[in-house]
C-alpha cells in the first residue's frame, strides 16, 4: 500500500509494450461498486475472496504487467498463481515511507481505524516476509527517482535468464 505499484506498474507496462492492469481496479469494475464499499459489505474476508477469484483469472493472462492489492499476499493461493504464472517484484518501502506516501488513507480501508502509523507498521512485519518469499526481484523505492526506479527494474528483467 503506497509503495508504487500502480505508477512503476504503468511505467513497466508501456515500456514493454504490454497491457497494465490493476487487479483492485479489475475488482471495482467487475463488482461495480468501489474497494472501500466492499469492505463495508462484506468484511476484508469477503474482499479477500473477491481479490483471489480475480487474481486467479488474472494471472492466466499473457503479457501483462499486473499491479496487485498490498494485501494479496496474504493469501497462500495469490503466492502460489503469482509466483508460479509470472515474474514477481516486490517493490519494497519501510512502514516509515509508506506512512509519508499514504497519509489521509483515503480509500484505504485498512487506514481508517486507528493509529495509521501502527497500522503500516504491523502490516509489514506480516506482509514483508510473504512478499520476500516469492519475489524475483526486490527493488527499493526509497532514494530513486520513478524514471530511476523504472529504468533499474528493465535493465535487471533484461538481464535475468
Amino acid at each position: 500500500m503506497g509503495a508504487g505499484k500502480s505508477t512503476v506498474g504503468k511505467l513497466i507496462a508501456r515500456k514493454l509494450e504490454r497491457r497494465f492492469i490493476d487487479s483492485d481496479h479489475a475488482l471495482e469494475e467487475r463488482c461495480g461498486v468501489k474497494i472501500p464499499t466492499i469492505f463495508e459489505m462484506e468484511g476484508e474476508a469477503g474482499f479477500r475472496k473477491r481479490e483471489a477469484q480475480i487474481i486467479d483469472e488474472l494471472t492466466r493472462e499473457q503479457s501483462i504487467v499486473l499491479a496487485t492489492g498490498g494485501g494479496a499476499i496474504l493469501l497462500p493461493d495469490n503466492r502460489r498463481v503469482l509466483a508460479e504464472r509470472g515474474t514477481v517484484i516486490y517493490l519494497h518501502a519501510n512502514p516509515i515511507e509508506l506512512w509519508h506516501r499514504t497519509k489521509g488513507g483515503e480509500g484505504r480501508p485498512l487506514l481508517q481505524h486507528g493509529d495509521s502509523k501502527m497500522i503500516l507498521e504491523n502490516l509489514y512485519t506480516i506482509r514483508d516476509p510473504l512478499y520476500r518469499e516469492i519475489a524475483d526481484f526486490i527493488i527499493e523505492t526509497g532514494k530513486p527517482s520513478v524514471n530511476q526506479l523504472v529504468s533499474s527494474l528493465l535493465m535487471q528483467l533484461e538481464l535475468a535468464p
